[in-house]
């Protein structure tokens, strides 16, 4: 072997382990691309649940709000129907003495 033989060996090799760094690294740049983007997804959910968790607890206020009004104006008119009752069941009486 005399050196004209070597440098080309040496240089092919130098070039093979080159092209094998240049791969490794865009492979290292693809997988961060792909980590940065699959984090930028993450962070938007996470944007995006927390204003779903904002929008539904003032629905969920306003439902309550409705509820409630539903239960104070249930309590109103059970209590004026009973006036009503008590109001026709008096009419009756003085209508009818003898009707119990």
């Amino acid at each position: 072997m005399d050196g004209s033989e070597t440098l080309p060996n040496a240089l092919e090799l130098s070039l093979r382990r080159l092209a094998a760094a240049v791969d490794s690294l865009e492979q290292a740049a693809e997988r961060r691309m792909r980590h940065d983007e699959a984090r930028g997804n993450a962070e938007e959910e996470y944007a995006l649940m927390q204003d779903d968790r904002s929008r539904l607890a003032v629905e969920l206020d306003a439902a309550l709000d409705r509820s409630r009004a539903l239960e104070a104006a249930n309590i109103e008119v059970g209590a004026r129907l009973s006036r009503a009752a008590q109001a026709i069941g008096a009419i009756i009486e003085r209508k009818d003495p003898q009707a119990d």
